[in-house]
Formats: structure tokens, C-alpha cells, sequence
């Protein structure tokens, strides 16, 4: 059980979608931040800072949670009415091409009938698919574990400010971190899609810069 759960975890967190949504959690974090003055920051300007990071991540993490269940509805969903047109098929042809609509265009495209037809064999002899597409605890946790990522996000950029007294100190140590953050993203998102790993590091490191200096610039 703990071997399946863990497999699940690395399945929600390490595909490149779930690290867009790190990226833009640690963006917000960073536009926090980068309005903080200091010179005029204190104690309070500091604290409220810290709550509205914590806050919007949040907030973004329990959205996140909900897209996520949505996309896990949508995926299950065309997957049943896939299913259901194979069975519903009134002959061979048919039925082939409700499999190869199903596949992605890009596979699709290069097989032939005689190849989808052992696929649409197999499929045909399972039980008749549900009508409704339903969630698992597995879904619901994928969720929490998508929602607490990003929310988890805003930490390691706020936490200097709850160690170091001076504002420039603590400043100075945050973006530091966000920007090894935004370069560890780049990295795995350039591991995921076949990218070079260091240029796109490199390039979401600016990317993200610049993306918080246009928000900042707009009103954050």
C-alpha cells in the first residue's frame, strides 16, 4: 500500500503540468515579495506580506485541487464514451474507428487497421463500461497532494523573513532561493519534455523574473 501511494505521488508531481503550477504558486510568492520595500518595511509590513503569500497560495493550491479533479473527471469521461462506442459499434470498421479516435492523432496516424484490430478485440471483450465517469480515493488524493505542492511552494521564499530581523537580509536570502527554485523547475520541466536542462533553466530563471516584474509594474 505505501509502495502504490508512493507511485501515485510521483505520478501527480513530477509530469510537466504539475510543475507550470509550481512555477506560477512561486511567481505569486515572488510578486509578494518584490513589493516589499526595504526601507519603510516593518514588522507588520513584513507579517502582512508573509499572510497574503500564504494566503494566495492557498487559495491557488485548493483551486489547483479542483482542476485537477475535473481533469481526472474529463480523462475518465472520454475514456468510458470511448469504450461505449466500441460495444455500440454495429460493425468491425466502426469500432476501429471509435479506437483510433480515441488514440492520439500523433500514433494514430501510423497504424494501420490491421494493427488497431487486436486493440479493439481486447477492448471489446470487457464488460460494458459504467455510463458515468466517477472519482477514486485515488483521485482525492492526488488532489491533496497537487494542492499541497503549490501551497508548499510559498515556504522556502518566506521563511528567511521569519528567521532574519533585517528586511534586506532576509530579502536578499529569499530571492536567492527563488531564483535556485526557478532554476530546479526549468531543469526538471527540460528533463520532461527533452529540452536542455541548463538553457532552460537558465531561460525560466528570466522568464520569471520578467513575468514578476510585468505584474509588479501592472499592480501585482
Amino acid at each position: 500500500m505505501v509502495e502504490e501511494r508512493g507511485k501515485l505521488f510521483r505520478g501527480v508531481l513530477d509530469p510537466a503540468d504539475r510543475i507550470s503550477e509550481v512555477l506560477f504558486g512561486l511567481i505569486m510568492v515572488l510578486i509578494s515579495t518584490g513589493t516589499l520595500s526595504v526601507l519603510t518595511a516593518g514588522k507588520a509590513e513584513v507579517r502582512t506580506m508573509i499572510i497574503g503569500a500564504l494566503g494566495c497560495n492557498v487559495a491557488w493550491g485548493i483551486i489547483d485541487a479542483g482542476m485537477y479533479l475535473m481533469a481526472c473527471l474529463d480523462e475518465r469521461g472520454r475514456t468510458l464514451l470511448a469504450l461505449q462506442a466500441i460495444h455500440r459499434a454495429g460493425n468491425q470498421a466502426e469500432a476501429r474507428r471509435a479506437v483510433a479516435d480515441a488514440l492520439p492523432p500523433s500514433f494514430a496516424e501510423f497504424l494501420t487497421d490491421a494493427e488497431i484490430e487486436p486493440i479493439r478485440r481486447r477492448l471489446a471483450a470487457l464488460a460494458y463500461p459504467p455510463t458515468q465517469p466517477r472519482l477514486t480515493s485515488e483521485d482525492v488524493l492526488g488532489a491533496v497532494a497537487v494542492g499541497a505542492v503549490v501551497a508548499l511552494t510559498t515556504l522556502p521564499v518566506v521563511l528567511p523573513f521569519l528567521i532574519f530581523e533585517e528586511v534586506l537580509t532576509a530579502l536578499r536570502i529569499s530571492n536567492a532561493i527563488a531564483i535556485a527554485m526557478l532554476f530546479l523547475c526549468g531543469y526538471a520541466f527540460a528533463r520532461c519534455t527533452g529540452l536542455h536542462p541548463w538553457l532552460t533553466g537558465l531561460l525560466m530563471v528570466a522568464v520569471g523574473a520578467l513575468l514578476v516584474a510585468v505584474a509588479i509594474v501592472l499592480g501585482g
